[in-house]
């Protein structure tokens, strides 16, 4: 490739233009759908058979429901095998992470309204949750820590992680990572098959309440069709970036652009600026450094399919802009990141000035790396310990409060045509229930 995209924000088809720059297929397909169904359906089925033969077929190794588990003892094995500079960053990363993630806990609390009621609210943790780690192209220990952690600043009792194995290799620095988050077993599973092991439960892998974490599409689309038998985190789609700049080092901006763009072909990198000059230096730069990188090939790739330059004449644009994107990550490298930011509504994280790359969160800032991808900002968030802890709603009510409210129920009940729940109301408070109150 010679060049990368280009956009004018003023252009009268930029809408257009920009609808089908951000229209990527994910796991819509009625092919993607039908494999992961009957994956589902078999392993739902015939359990750690099927589960096998799945692992055999797609990871080419001889699994057996014996093999495929990893027990903290392997764990600690694999964290005293890795380089101590590895359990160092390790360390940080999750002392920071844990940090973070702490400020995120939900209390209980209850108030005592006029008519005498005492409501609440009660936060308790998930019993057991599954994470799944990816694995294929690259090893991803980081993402052991995102969704652990929070997992564990929640109170969950239970945490266990599927991790795809390819010919059988096992990484060591992901199992170190298991090792110092909690993780209490893992399993050398991945793919839609180990979806639906965490969902459905196996003889060897247990049911869990909840199942977190990315992976491609055909785990995505499995965690879509599982979702309701348990929960989800979210949908995870590829990678995204875009990056708002005003000036800065083109080599640095290059390097960002690119940060996503090597994770995967499908992955998406854009960049917003009011300078076309700045663009060029950048694009330049970009070249420059795919002569290097040893992901070049796939980085090329996600770039001639969904990268962009888009030119804005102002910041305010690039803010619209941004929010019509609703990025995963957004880098807001501008000499005042502070004044631009009331204008962002929808990122999934949010990275500013010219000396936080997004590259940053992705291992040990402390805000969670685990993001809402394609568009889906607009109405969701970043994993955290919200995702491992629920709510329950704690009502409280004597005689007297009863009687401020009691009739208005009974009301509301009878125009319902309800009238059982009329009847507990009205047993209470000595009345009668009206039958022929009911909806018109």
């Amino acid at each position: 490739m010679n060049a990368i995209n280009r956009l004018n924000a003023e252009d009268t088809d930029f809408p257009m233009q920009l609808h089908n720059l951000l229209s990527r297929e994910t796991d819509t397909g009625t092919d993607v759908q039908d494999v992961v169904a009957e994956i589902l359906q078999q392993v739902r089925s015939h359990g750690d058979k099927a589960l096998c033969d799945y692992s055999q077929q797609f990871d080419a190794w001889n699994c057996t429901p014996e093999n495929m588990v990893i027990d903290r003892d392997r764990m600690a094995t694999a964290w005293h095998a890795v380089d101590e500079k590895d359990r160092s960053a390790l360390t940080l990363a999750t002392q920071r992470i844990k940090d973070y993630h702490q400020h995120q806990l939900q209390k209980d609390w209850n108030i005592t309204d006029a008519q005498g009621f005492t409501l609440g609210q009660r936060i308790t943790p998930l019993d057991r949750v599954g994470l799944y780690v990816p694995g294929g192209k690259a090893a991803y220990p980081s993402s052991v820590l995102m969704n652990a952690v929070p997992a564990m600043v929640a109170g969950v009792a239970d945490v266990r992680m599927v991790v795809p194995t390819p010919a059988g290799e096992i990484n060591d620095l992901v199992l170190a990572a298991a090792h110092i988050s909690g993780v209490q077993e893992a399993y050398a599973v991945g793919g839609a098959q180990a979806i639906a092991a965490l969902a459905y439960g196996t003889k060897t892998i247990a049911a869990v309440d909840k199942i977190v974490g990315p992976g491609n599409k055909f785990v995505a689309a499995a965690k879509r069709q599982v979702f309701g038998h348990c929960g989800i985190d979210m949908i995870a789609g590829p990678s995204e970036i875009a990056i708002v700049a005003d000036g800065g080092n083109p080599d640095w901006l290059a390097a960002d652009f690119l940060s996503q763009a090597e994770h995967d072909e499908a992955a998406q990198s854009i960049f917003i600026s009011t300078d076309a000059s700045l663009m060029n230096a950048v694009e330049a730069a970009i070249f420059r450094h795919l002569t290097t990188l040893p992901r070049a090939a796939i980085a090329k790739a996600s770039l001639r399919n969904h990268g962009a330059f888009i030119l804005v004449k102002d910041m305010a644009t690039a803010a619209s802009v941004v929010n019509t994107i609703a990025p995963e990550h957004l880098e807001l490298a501008v000499d005042d990141p502070d004044g631009l930011l009331p204008l962002i509504r929808h990122a999934g994280a949010i990275f500013m000035g010219h000396y936080a790359p997004e590259a940053l969160g992705d291992y040990l800032a402390g805000p969670n790396h685990v993001l809402p991808t394609n568009r889906t900002a607009r109405f969701s968030s970043p994993l955290g310990v919200y995702d491992f802890q629920k709510r329950s709603s704690v009502i409280r009510c004597g005689q007297k409060a009863l009687q401020h409210v009691g009739h208005a129920a009974i009301h509301l009940a009878n125009r319902e045509g309800l009238y059982a729940h009329a009847l507990t109301l009205a047993l209470r408070l000595n009345t009668q229930v009206n039958t022929q109150e009911g909806l018109q």
